[in-house]
């Protein structure tokens, strides 16, 4: 099969959603339709050690939420799926954003009675700054919830999106019957046995009373031709190339708990969706169709199976052809590296690969070598760009509570500072370590693992700092001036760059007031440029 056949099979997307809108569920779902997984258990319940689900840590399983993104591919009707199930929390949005750096699509899960939530919000943004094609699934449709054109004009007026109804329900809670595939004109009928058999599917030639009565009951097909009629009038016929250009987005609506409505919208979304997508770099516009390889790495995660103490780089591939057992060049580092093992994710199988292709989230075995938003290419310099960094807003003083698993609660911290759930600074005067985070629940994360991982002790104090900031200064005298003055809140990041920790909001306009020839960021931009031999 020649590269733009393989290339045509991709179809890589992220799924989004404010947190128990039923996300990781919908992703079981999707699973099962694929084939990946055999077994549907809800995430939550006792089966979580026997089967396959998106959230593999064990602080996950406990909390009910996903903290770290998880990446699956399986393949449906002829085409290679890849999802990335990213956390609903606020407090790991910093790992979303990423993820949603590496996507081509996304689907937006809401649930009927919440509606459109503050996460789901601000993650949509970032979609919509990127134009990435959005299908919205409207979920939980077999409980109570808000009215079908209520939430699309709350769709509508707080995500921005341009909405297009491909599937509408026929009633919810106790009185639902199912749902009208518009996209197809099908009618399929609700079962609540959590599965979805071809018998429940009712092609209609014609929507009128005499076809609908016999299967959902004269007030229940009263209901829906009058809404199908009203949708006909109110929103415009589905747009293949608007949605491309995400401009317009179908919605589609179920349960995905039951099992019902995936299937329809994972059947339109095979069909609508995106094939892998240009990049942008620093340097230049890179296309899928090219045949030499690049790609970016957009994750990292050390312990994904705490057995075997693995750390993986997670990399999606932008063009050309990835190959085992070749060279690679990694710009950052300005060094060729080769990788016998890269590994691909079918739900929590990991298998070796000896080829993959644009779209493709590949796994990289790492002793170190990569840092997020790091390139590999066959020998071309390239930056891929809008891979975010956040300054963090929490800080806490980290202490060993246990002596004697030092080097474990070193390997440890380093480790998952690689990963950036959190930044770690070292003050210059004492060698205190300092932890900053955006959100309160990533101390709690990093406590969790790296006992259960790393076997080290951690206990933390809190640190009054208002803002982490990094410097920068080309007047040598001007910036040992502004350090001797500040000392005490000095502190370098993993990377031994200097950042001035700004105990208030007075005193950091102090400092820019009293040292005009130092300038102070928000986010650490670490030098691109490769480093000299």
């Amino acid at each position: 099969m020649s590269h733009l056949d393989e290339l045509q099979k991709r179809r890589t997307f992220g799924i989004v959603s404010h947190p128990d809108a039923g996300k990781t569920t919908l992703t079981e779902k999707l699973l099962l339709f694929g084939g990946a997984i055999q077994v549907a258990g809800a995430v939550k319940s006792n089966k979580i050690k026997k089967h396959a689900t998106s959230d593999f840590m064990e602080i996950e399983k406990q909390r009910g939420i996903s903290v770290a993104t998880s990446v699956m591919a399986f393949h449906y009707r002829e085409k290679k799926i890849n999802i990335l199930d990213t956390p609903g929390h606020k407090d790991f949005a910093e790992d979303t954003f990423r993820t949603l750096s590496a996507v081509d699509s996304a689907i937006v899960v809401i649930d009927v009675a919440k509606g459109v939530e503050e996460q789901t919000e601000k993650l949509v943004e970032v979609c919509r700054m990127r134009e990435t094609p959005m299908i919205v699934f409207i979920n939980k449709l077999d409980r109570e919830g808000k009215d079908g054109f209520d939430l699309l004009d709350e769709i509508e007026e707080k995500l921005k999106l341009k909405v297009v109804p491909l599937s509408w329900p026929i009633g919810m809670g106790q009185r639902f019957k199912g749902v009208y595939n518009i996209y197809k004109g099908e009618l399929i009928l609700f079962q609540p046995h959590g599965k979805q058999a071809d018998e429940e599917l009712i092609r209609l030639t014609d929507i009128d009373l005499e076809h609908l009565q016999p299967h959902i009951g004269e007030e229940a097909a009263e209901e829906l031709i009058e809404e199908l009629n009203i949708i006909r009038e109110v929103y415009d016929r589905f747009d293949k190339e608007a949605y491309l250009s995400g401009h317009v987005s179908p919605v589609f609506f179920g349960s995905a708990v039951n099992n019902f409505g995936v299937k329809e919208l994972l059947d339109c979304y095979v069909e609508i969706s995106p094939s892998p997508l240009p990049r942008k770099a620093e340097e230049r516009i890179v296309y899928p169709e090219e045949p030499k390889f690049t790609g970016f790495v957009f994750k990292i995660h050390a312990n994904i199976d705490p057995k075997h103490r693995d750390r993986i780089a997670f990399l999606r591939i932008v063009s050309g052809t990835f190959q085992r057992n070749t060279n690679y060049f990694h710009g950052r580092l300005n060094k060729k590296l080769k990788f016998s093992n890269p590994t691909s994710f079918m739900a929590a199988k990991k298998e070796i690969i000896d080829h993959a292709y644009p779209g493709d989230i590949v796994g990289l075995y790492d002793s170190g070598n990569f840092k997020i938003g790091d390139t590999l290419t066959e020998g071309e310099v390239l930056h891929f760009t809008g891979i975010p960094s956040f300054s963090p807003e929490l800080f806490r003083f980290v202490n060993n509570a246990d002596p004697m698993k030092y080097k474990q609660l070193a390997k440890g911290l380093d480790q998952l500072m690689d990963e950036g759930v959190a930044q770690l600074f070292t003050l210059k005067d004492s060698g205190r370590k300092v932890i900053g985070t955006v959100g309160s629940l990533q101390f709690d994360v990093i406590q969790y693992r790296l006992e259960h991982e790393y076997g080290a002790k951690c206990a933390y104090e809190p640190h009054r700092i208002y803002k982490a900031l990094w410097i920068e200064c080309e007047d040598e005298a001007a910036l040992k001036a502004f350090m001797e003055r500040r000392r005490r809140d000095i502190a370098y990041d993993k990377d031994g760059q200097l950042v001035f920790l700004a105990e208030s909001k007075w005193a950091l306009k102090m400092a820019q007031d009293n040292h005009p020839e130092v300038s102070f960021r928000t986010t650490s931009e670490v030098v691109h440029k490769a480093i000299e031999e």
